[in-house]
């Protein structure tokens, strides 16, 4: 069995791992793949602390991020209730639909913060009513609120 060449990946690899990871390689791979095409650096302990303090740093980011989340999630659950207005006919029956694009609006223009739409879910809207969503901020913060569908006279 031939010997291993340990390096630190500058890049996402594809099978292979994360920018930042060790790894442990044939020296073949490494010689003419990885080092030429800038995907790999030999490990030293400069290169390491290097990779440790932008880690460091990327956990920082990805907690700041989180920390925003849980703020607009606390805004949009203070509010609790969205009320969407939609022309109606009979039966209570509204034309169209709410869409996700809608209630991203409304969430916006009631707490001031911007929510990706696709990151709401929302039951088939068809009628007049009070329905229940799910609006996801973050992979790991999502909040639930109230969409209270009001018909207009047409």
């Amino acid at each position: 069995m031939s010997k291993r060449v340990q390096l630190v990946l500058l890049q996402d690899v594809n099978k292979l791992g994360r920018s930042g990871d060790v790894v442990d390689v044939a020296p073949g791979y490494a010689r003419n793949y990885l080092i030429p095409r800038q995907f790999a650096t030999h490990v030293t302990p400069g290169i390491l602390k290097q990779v440790e303090r932008r880690r460091e740093l990327e956990r920082q980011r990805l907690a700041e991020l989180k920390e925003q989340a849980l703020e607009i999630k606390a805004a949009i659950e203070r509010v609790g209730n969205f009320t969407v207005r939609k022309q109606a006919g009979e039966g209570d029956a509204i034309f169209g639909s709410v869409t996700n694009q809608e209630v991203a609006e409304i969430i916006q223009q009631v707490t001031g913060h911007e929510v990706d739409r696709r990151g709401i879910t929302l039951p088939e809207i068809r009628k007049t009513g009070t329905y229940k969503a799910e609006v996801k901020i973050h992979p790991e913060v999502s909040a639930q609120i109230e969409i209270i569908v009001l018909g207009t006279a047409s």
